[in-house]
């Protein structure tokens, strides 16, 4: 990853447990288990043996274990080979490694630098109904006419 503002990493162990917001001025790797909010100015990186369950933003983001929530990412969003992903990932870049799996909405590009993490919730709600609802409906009004 590479990109981040500082040279400094915090590391959550293997064994540990932490509950609630992580604030870091640099990167931080976490093999142990978190749950909450996590927002750092460098990169974040999830090892294999992390269990995340967190909306997260920052510069770059990997994943390599399981994760579950948001991604909110100013550069790129990485799900390795065996990492889990089950919520949605907001970047310019998305790299989805093969044995990597990813359940979840993605919202790329130049639209990646205008979502902040507290619209990404209801930005994802808002706009599901409009875009799933007429288009399902026009098929089926469609097949009923071909009928």
């Amino acid at each position: 990853m590479g990109d981040g503002t500082s040279s400094e990493v915090t590391v959550v162990g293997q064994g540990a447990r932490l509950e609630g917001t992580i604030v870091s001025a640099g990167s931080l790797r976490i093999d142990g288990q978190v749950k909450g909010k996590i927002n750092a100015d460098g990169d974040v990186v999830l090892s294999s043996q992390s269990q995340v369950e967190a909306d997260i933003n920052a510069n770059n983001v990997s994943v390599s274990g399981r994760f579950k929530g948001n991604i909110v990412v100013k550069s790129k969003a990485e799900l390795a080979r065996g990492g889990r992903v089950d919520g949605n990932i907001t970047s310019k870049t998305l790299v989805v490694a093969e044995g990597s799996t990813f359940s979840g909405q993605s919202i790329m590009g130049d639209q990646a630098g205008q979502v902040s993490t507290q619209r990404l919730g209801s930005a994802v709600e808002d706009e599901a109904p409009a875009r799933d609802g007429p288009s399902s409906q026009a098929v089926e009004a469609d097949r009923a006419r071909a009928r």
